[in-house]
């Protein structure tokens, strides 16, 4: 007679080969979004550019260098892989839909695809919003330093490492509804709260503008406007996701107090 095996060993077994089925699947996934985005390296490589050399004054103007043998292929590489990425993203969702589904109630399920369909638009929005407009000023701003005795002369590198960060840095930024809209859901924060602290979410604000920005005032304040944008949408999002508390709320206008009754 055969030793029977533990209870719930067997399903905890399952979920772990199934996870890893799933992760197999999404890096092959990755890897022919990288297959893809390779081929054409050269295409996105030039959209990625463009900003920087419409920036780059006539008299200086001129395509990236590399310094080391190696660096053009690597920067290829890494740029490739993270296109790759955005590429697979759709089934790599997919895949994490169907391995969490199981485990929802039915509440849930109505909730979670909605919600991961609003990170990507807002994500997607962050980094259009830092491509068409936060690196050219950027780029215009570091350029601007050029003159008969300074000549940019950019590597492929440094350049890429500069945009990718800027890109998923106001990508990562224009999630601050979703995060607000959770933080809500769980009753850490609410309107109220958001908007007694608002004076220092605007000082925050600026300082976090000023650190993803070139040190110059246009370009912080191009940056910090939409995170003050999201930062009100997120009042309101709080106001209409979070939990109820059955207090009624009062605000004084004139004195800036809110008090609940």
């Amino acid at each position: 007679m055969a030793a029977e095996r533990p209870e719930g060993k067997a399903p905890f077994l399952e979920h772990l080969e199934e996870l890893r089925s799933r992760l197999i699947r999404c890096f092959v996934a990755i890897f022919v979004g990288f297959v893809l985005c390779y081929a054409v390296k050269d295409r996105i490589f030039g959209v990625l550019v463009s900003p920087l050399i419409k920036s780059i004054p006539g008299e200086h103007a001129q395509h990236l260098i590399y310094t080391a043998p190696q660096e053009a292929f690597l920067v290829y590489m890494k740029m490739a892989f993270v296109c790759g990425i955005f590429l697979a993203m759709p089934y790599i969702i997919f895949e994490f839909w169907r391995f969490v589904a199981p485990g929802l109630y039915e509440h849930e399920k109505r909730y979670l695809i909605p919600i991961v369909i609003i990170s990507i638009l807002f994500f997607a929005s962050g980094i259009a919003f830092g491509y068409f407009i936060a690196l050219p000023f950027g780029f215009q701003f570091f350029t601007s330093f050029a003159s008969d005795y300074v000549t940019p002369l950019i590597s492929t590198k440094e350049f890429l490492s500069f945009t990718l960060k800027l890109l998923f840095s106001f990508g990562i930024i224009f999630e601050l509804p979703v995060v607000i809209f959770f933080l809500a859901k769980l009753g850490i924060i609410d309107s109220i709260m958001l908007r007694r602290y608002r004076r220092f979410a605007i000082l925050v604000i600026f300082i976090v503008a000023a650190i993803i920005t070139p040190p110059d005032a246009l370009s912080q304040i191009i940056a910090a406007v939409p995170l003050l944008v999201l930062y009100e949408l997120g009042v309101w999002v709080a106001h209409f996701s979070g939990r109820r508390t059955g207090c009624r709320v009062e605000e004084d206008s004139e004195k800036g107090i809110i008090k609940a009754k």
